[in-house]
């Protein structure tokens, strides 16, 4: 079960650029603002700028479905025939993420936050 697209995080490759554009969009300071990460969050949706998702394997905006059991929500999918990109991987706070490619190239985030 999900909760629907709650995220999406932007792969950077100028972390500085970027949180100048997005500032501008958005008009909020970002809620986590650090060397690894930037998150911002507005109207009900977290926007992050990820200055390693490059090399993650991101090659545009990845969208994250909120989702109770990433786990099983991941097996699932690469049962129907996605591509791993990140395993479930603990980001901080217990909160956890995956992607995975699906038969198109596009990808695919699953998000857990802890208590889920």
């Amino acid at each position: 079960m999900t909760a629907g697209v709650q995220t999406i995080i932007y792969p950077v490759k100028d972390l500085a650029r970027a949180k100048a554009v997005f500032g501008a969009l958005l008009g909020v300071e970002p809620y986590a603002d650090e060397p690894y990460y930037v998150g911002y969050k507005d109207a009900g949706q977290d926007v992050g700028l990820d200055p390693n998702g490059h090399a993650k394997g991101m090659t545009g905006p990845v969208p994250y479905w909120h989702v109770d059991d990433i786990r099983a929500t991941l097996a699932g999918l690469l049962a129907a025939g996605a591509e791993a990109l990140q395993d479930v991987q603990d980001v901080g706070g217990g909160r956890q993420i995956a992607f995975v490619k699906d038969a198109d190239g596009n990808l695919i985030g699953l998000l857990q936050d802890p208590g889920k």
